[in-house]
């Protein structure tokens, strides 16, 4: 007897991996990109999607832009306070941790395989009770985990890992430690294998110009990056270095490496948004929940006016349903 239509649909839903899409901040460009998401071609056949925000700023956004978006589930998160569009505000940050919050858990409960998000602002993420120093630390916290921790940025088929984040530049050299090379060359190693890529090459970044120089301009090289490197090779099929910031991405852009190791956010950043702005896709690294978002912000400048570019939250979310699909790796940093 052949499967009812209602059967076959539900039979392939349950194959689908379940992602949960939070709106963001809603002063910025999040609710319409989540709009447009789910207008895109294909999305309803490619994911159990659950919304997760306000359904009032939902809904306003899909008339902003003019979207009919597939049917997806929705969890509803009312803003509670005064807020206003393109202005930080502690409502707005709140909101946006609850509605994060209801993502993360849903996932550690069982209820979703992915969570991808929408643009967020720090500094509304600060005033609205956040502690930390972003958004994967809170994360973090909220779960429980306590290993090595960092952003992954992946355009196309080049990705990067970070020895230290969001924190001021003057406090870079104490974030450069040989564990924490080692570790984040293990972690780009291991996201870059989950994600389907068998042996990645990666490049780890020097701290100074032109690599320190023999000790000229530094000592970061000679005393902690290269005997890091040469620590990871017990664990790393493929890992050179240290190779001056401003060339690496040459080497990368010519097919040599896949995967870069920078000591700190613009290293890697500058590069990644130059030759990519639009398909850049930031991972919450070392988590065992897969979770995504598009590499750039909120945009203030354009919020409300429905021309926010949905591709990276695209890209993003793709990612976050190939990631939910596949068994992460268990790793155990040095």
């Amino acid at each position: 007897m052949p499967i009812a239509d209602t059967e076959l649909e539900r039979e392939i839903v349950a194959r689908l991996p379940r992602v949960y899409v939070t709106m963001g901040d809603p002063s910025g460009i999040g609710p319409e990109l989540v709009a447009k998401l789910l207008a895109e071609p294909g999305i309803a056949g490619q994911a159990d999607v659950t919304v997760v925000g306000s359904r009032r700023e939902f809904e306003r956004a899909c008339a902003l832009t003019g979207t009919d978006p597939a049917p997806a589930g929705f969890r509803d998160v009312p803003i509670v306070g005064d807020w206003a569009p393109a202005t930080v505000s502690v409502a707005a940050g709140r909101h946006t941790l609850d509605s994060l919050g209801l993502a993360v858990d849903a996932a550690v409960g069982g209820e979703a395989d992915a969570v991808c998000f929408a643009p967020l602002n720090k500094l509304a993420l600060r005033v609205g009770g956040n502690p930390y120093q972003d958004e994967l630390h809170w994360f973090a916290h909220r779960i429980g985990y306590t290993g090595f921790i960092s952003e992954i940025n992946a355009l196309d088929e080049v990705w990067t890992s970070r020895v230290s984040s969001h924190i001021p530049m003057r406090n870079t050299p104490t974030m450069v430690s040989a564990d924490r090379v080692v570790a984040a060359i293990r972690l780009l190693d291991t996201a870059m294998r989950d994600s389907g890529r068998p042996a990645p090459r990666i490049a780890v970044c020097a701290y100074n110009p032109h690599a320190g120089e023999g000790g000229l301009l530094g000592m970061e090289e000679i005393d902690t990056i290269s005997p890091a490197i040469e620590q990871a090779r017990a664990y790393v099929e493929r890992v050179d270095g240290p190779f001056p910031a401003d060339t690496i991405f040459l080497k990368v852009r010519a097919g040599q490496y896949d995967g870069v190791v920078t000591m700190f956010h613009d290293q890697g950043q500058i590069a990644m948004k130059l030759m990519g702005f639009d398909r850049g896709v930031s991972i919450q690294g070392g988590l065992p929940i897969p979770i995504t978002t598009c590499a750039h912000g909120t945009a203030f400048d354009i919020a409300g006016q429905g021309r926010a570019d949905v591709s990276s939250l695209r890209h993003a979310f793709d990612l976050a349903c190939s990631l939910a699909m596949r068994p992460a790796s268990e790793v155990t940093h040095a």
